[in-house]
């Protein structure tokens, strides 16, 4: 199954794009004012009741590198997750995936007291590893060392860039892999 016979996996890729041209439209997807302005997320904004940053932060992306790298590992994991989910169990699990990513950055910025701007939908896309980390780990027929390998390589990658929010990434797969973990044990 390939992206376009996912179709919550295309209407999401949709909605990024979508996202990224208004942002470049108005300034560019690397101004902070333009971040700021279509919901990125930045902590004392939320705690000041700017909710919504939670949720319109994984819809942006700075630069189309970070668009491009992000939608592409969609594209090849929104579909097996959706196919053995079902699309609304999979979209439930991309939000709520991003949403843990972005309360984890929340939670340790407070907690450090040192705030940045950040956005993507990586914890998005790490919650969807997560997911199918559970799935292979429940045989599912996924690759559990396709998985750890492609989790490795992004953790070597991100420690490299000090510009990735790996909070986000951490809090992001263990929002996917609890949330995919409960729909198990509902099923």
């Amino acid at each position: 199954m390939n992206f376009l016979q996912s179709i919550p996996t295309t209407i999401l890729i949709l909605i990024n794009v979508g996202y990224f041209l208004l942002e470049m439209k108005d300034g560019g997807s690397t101004n902070t004012s333009v971040a700021l302005k279509y919901g990125a997320l930045y902590t004392p904004y939320v705690k000041r009741g700017e909710y919504y940053r939670l949720l319109t932060s994984m819809f942006m992306h700075f630069g189309v590198y970070h668009l491009l790298f992000n939608m592409y590992a969609l594209s090849i994991l929104g579909p097996p997750v959706d196919y053995v989910c079902g699309s609304v169990r999979f979209v439930i699990i991309y939000l709520l995936s991003g949403i843990a990513g972005n309360a984890a950055t929340m939670l340790v910025e407070a907690r450090s007291g040192r705030y940045s701007i950040s956005a993507g939908a990586s914890g998005s896309v790490f919650g969807l590893l997560g997911a199918c980390f559970v799935l292979a780990v429940a045989g599912y027929g996924f690759s559990l060392r396709s998985i750890l390998t492609t989790l490795a390589i992004n953790l070597a990658y991100g420690f490299m860039s000090q510009r990735i929010n790996m909070v986000a990434h951490a809090g992001g797969f263990v929002g996917g892999a609890a949330t995919m973990a409960v729909m198990l044990l509902l099923l």
